[in-house]
C-alpha cells in the first residue's frame, strides 16, 4: 500500500512549489487528464486532490476506479487514456509521475490546507456547480474547497474550470464572487478555429487555456494567428 502523500522526487523539498490540481464531481475528467499531462510535460510538480464525487464520475467516464491505496497505478492508467476511451494512447511512465503527490479529499490536515505550504496556485478541473458554490461561500467542507480558500486568501492563482450548462442565477452569482475574489473563471468551452478533427483536440484546447491562465508553456492547441481559417488544415475559399 502506498502512502497517499508519497513523493519520490529528487528535488530539494524546500524548493518544491507544485500546482495543486483539484478534480471535482462534474463531467469532464478528460479535461483534468490533459491538464495533468500538460503540467508534467512542462516539468511542473503536482499535488493532486480527487474529490469523492469525482471518483464516481471518473469511474463512469473511464471505467477506472481511483483508489487511495493504489493511486499511482490508477493515475497512470487514467493519464494514458485518450479522450475517446482508447487505452495507452499517451505514454505515461513511473518516472513521469515522480513529482506527483496525492492528498485524500478528507484529509483536512494535508500540507496544502495551510497557507504556509508553498504552492504556485490551484487549478480546479473540472469544477462542478457544488464546488463553485462551496469555494465562493468559503465552506471548506473538504480538502479541495479548503485549498481553494487558502489559495484565494494567499492571493495565489486560482483557475476554476466550471463545467455545467445551462447556468442558473445562484451559480452565476457564485462565479462573479469568485472573479471578484481574484480567481480566473474559465468555462470548459472548446473552440473550433484551431482545426479540431478529433475529440482529443477539443479537450486539449480547454486544457491548454487552463495552462495559459496558469502561465505554463504547452503545445496542446494551435493558436490564432490573425488569419481566417488559419487553424484549419484546408485552404480558405477565395472570397471573390
Amino acid at each position: 500500500m502506498e502512502p497517499p502523500h508519497n513523493n519520490t522526487s529528487k528535488q530539494d523539498p524546500g524548493r518544491r512549489r507544485p500546482w495543486v490540481v483539484g478534480i471535482s464531481g462534474a463531467s469532464g475528467t478528460p479535461y483534468a487528464a490533459s491538464v495533468l499531462r500538460g503540467l508534467l510535460a512542462a516539468g511542473e510538480a503536482v499535488d493532486l486532490i480527487v474529490s469523492r464525487a469525482s471518483r464516481l464520475t471518473l469511474l463512469d467516464e473511464t471505467g477506472i476506479a481511483f483508489r487511495d491505496a493504489h493511486w499511482r497505478t490508477d493515475l497512470r492508467a487514467w493519464l494514458a487514456l485518450g479522450a475517446d476511451g482508447k487505452p495507452e494512447t499517451f505514454p505515461v511512465t513511473e518516472e513521469s509521475l515522480a513529482d506527483v503527490r496525492y492528498w485524500p479529499a478528507g484529509d483536512l490536515a494535508a500540507g496544502p490546507s495551510s497557507g504556509s505550504y508553498p504552492v504556485k496556485g490551484m487549478l480546479i478541473v473540472p469544477a462542478s456547480t457544488a464546488c463553485v458554490a462551496g469555494v465562493a461561500l468559503g465552506l471548506s467542507k473538504d480538502l479541495l474547497q479548503r485549498v481553494a480558500s487558502v489559495t484565494l486568501k494567499e492571493r495565489r492563482r486560482l483557475v476554476v474550470t466550471v463545467r455545467e450548462t445551462p447556468l442558473n442565477g445562484p451559480t452565476l452569482k457564485h462565479l462573479v464572487a469568485l472573479d471578484e475574489a481574484g480567481a480566473v473563471v474559465l468555462p470548459a468551452s472548446p473552440a473550433f478555429y484551431a482545426g479540431a478533427t478529433h475529440i482529443q483536440d477539443l479537450v486539449d484546447f480547454v486544457a491548454g487555456r487552463v495552462l495559459d491562465a496558469a502561465e505554463v508553456p504547452h503545445g496542446l492547441y494551435r493558436r490564432w494567428e490573425g488569419e481566417l481559417r488559419g487553424g484549419s488544415k484546408e485552404e480558405a475559399p477565395d472570397p471573390s
